[in-house]
């Protein structure tokens, strides 16, 4: 099945160039592309999930732009100044006067972009449809300068990127986990979705720890974790952590997972997370994470570990946020949950 507006606008003869590579910047695993002259195209995704889906279609990808293109089409993300940014970054990289096209839905704010890039540049009529729009203007590598991505300090010492999560300031769930974490830490830790690093960064402040992966699938989230933590003992590996598994196992895992691929919350990703982190860890490990108190998450830490605890940050219980400290892995998560103790609470004095 076609894309339902792409395969409007490429009808025309002069949609596209006849020569030359098409960059797509940040397509879905599930987007349709099949409207687009496959030898010609390449996909720029950070996101390891979807990167990894799209090479697996036979497609070129990179996490980043690599030299220069005729063309682009932007698919545009849900954050408005990731969007931005990637617009520009499209106007330094297509070739002055090559085609642009910008794909969206209205849920992505595709109708107050297009508002605001007419303001900067001559754009054609949009094409509506399947509750999106789809429209082009010619790239000029100095129209979008103002819409660059620019860094970002949200606490000191750290750099982050427009698009990237908790970009502006520290997570508080991130935060509550960190003021939970025990002074001295098992040597061989993991931080799975690390993102810009701030958690690993408490992590390699206690004591005991040897060595911290750094995993995360957002490339762009990564860069950020190298630029801001330079200790030796850190490992900053680009890997989607449900599918991750390490040559030696963890003796301790932090996370703050994810739970949204979309709008929507999806359960099921941070589940995900929790069975990776079993499966990770040595059967005698520790796995603390930090979630929302809504998320059916207590099963599958039931079924993955022997002992399963909740902890109260030093500041109280919170309203928003649970931190849980799973001990003893399951070797294979086959527990079932009706067999395990009751959940302890456990209050952590502040150190």
């Amino acid at each position: 099945m076609s894309h339902p507006r792409l395969s409007l606008v490429l009808d025309a003869p002069d949609a596209l160039p006849p020569e030359g590579r098409i960059a797509l910047f940040r397509p879905r695993a599930e987007t349709d592309l099949s409207d687009l002259p496959r030898d010609r195209v390449q996909a720029v995704q950070g996101f390891k999930p979807d990167h990894d889906a799209l090479a697996a279609r036979g497609l070129s990808v990179s996490p980043a732009p690599e030299g220069s293109y005729a063309a682009a089409v932007v698919f545009v993300p849900r954050a408005k100044a990731e969007a931005r940014a990637l617009l520009a970054e499209a106007c330094r990289h297509v070739t002055a006067g090559g085609v642009i096209w910008v794909d969206g839905g209205k849920t992505d704010g595709i109708d107050s972009l297009y508002k605001d890039l007419r303001k900067l540049v001559p754009v054609s009529a949009a094409t509506a449809k399947a509750h999106g729009k789809i429209f082009s203007f010619l790239a000029d590598p100095e129209a979008l300068t103002q819409w660059e991505a620019t860094p970002i300090t949200p606490a000191e010492g750290f750099t982050t990127l427009p698009g990237v999560f908790s970009a502006e300031e520290v997570d508080e769930g991130s935060a509550l986990l960190a003021a939970c974490l025990p002074a001295h830490l098992p040597a061989r830790m993991a931080d799975l979705g690390a993102g810009w690093g701030w958690l690993s960064a408490q992590v390699l402040a206690r004591e005991g720890v040897e060595s911290l992966d750094l995993v995360e699938a957002e490339h762009s989230a990564l860069e950020c974790s190298k630029m801001n933590i330079s200790d030796p003992r850190a490992t900053h590996i680009w890997a989607d952590a449900t599918a991750f598994m390490p040559e030696n196992r963890y003796s301790g895992i932090v996370m703050n997972p994810p739970f949204h691929t979309s709008r929507e919350a999806t359960p099921g990703l941070g589940q995900a997370f929790i069975r990776a982190a079993a499966k990770m860890l040595s059967l005698s490990g520790t796995l603390w994470l930090v979630f929302n108190r809504h998320l059916p998450y207590d099963e599958v830490l039931q079924a993955s570990f022997h002992e399963v605890e909740d902890i109260v940050p030093p500041s109280g219980v919170s309203t928003r946020f649970r931190i849980v400290r799973g001990h003893r892995p399951v070797a294979g998560g086959q527990k079932s949950a009706t067999s395990s103790a009751p959940r302890r609470v456990v209050a952590r004095k502040r150190r």
